[in-house]
């Protein structure tokens, strides 16, 4: 790392950490939020990339990677998006297959979560791009003028990922 102080202190232990959390994730797509807990293994397919709730609503795990400006990067937001359902099946069927990311067009889909320290992410237009075996597919935002799509373009700070992480670690302050 630069001659940036590294870690962040913590308002609620009073220490510091040495180490800044240079990702964040979603363990499902928001829509799961909306099902109640004992309805979830009947309409809920689910593995740690993939997601099929009713068998009509399909998600795959990607990572939205910021460049960070003044630093070794990039930030990472762990996030799900909705695919339509033959690019889900399109998704699954190369899924193993050596080579993808050259077989696969990038797929449109929807944001499907709310990411805490932007307004309102849910249902941001993205392209899904596929890469090799083993890796998430790279999340590309729409190019608008929502912080998160202009951070993406743009890159961001370690000042600001530290205020990103002290909202997360500390939200109610």
């Amino acid at each position: 790392m630069s001659e940036i102080e590294q870690g962040y202190f913590c308002k609620t232990c009073g220490e510091h950490h040495e180490e800044l959390p240079m990702s964040y994730g979603s363990p499902v797509p928001d829509y799961c939020e909306d099902i109640p807990e004992e309805e979830w293994e009947s309409r809920i397919e689910m593995n740690e990339d993939l997601c099929i709730v009713d068998d009509e609503h399909f998600f795959i795990r990607g990572a939205i990677e910021i460049p960070v400006t003044d630093d070794e990067g990039p930030f990472i937001w762990d996030i799900w998006v909705s695919l339509s359902e033959s690019n889900f099946e399109l998704t699954t069927e190369y899924w193993e297959t050596e080579g993808r990311e050259r077989k696969l067009d990038p797929m449109f889909g929807w944001l499907s979560n709310s990411i805490p320290c932007y307004p309102e992410t849910l249902e941001l237009k993205t392209m899904v791009h596929t890469r090799s075996v083993g890796m998430r597919p790279f999340i590309e935002l729409e190019p608008t003028s929502h912080p998160m799509a202009i951070e993406q373009r743009n890159g961001i700070t370690m000042d600001r990922i530290k205020k990103i992480v002290e909202e997360l670690c500390h939200p109610d302050e």
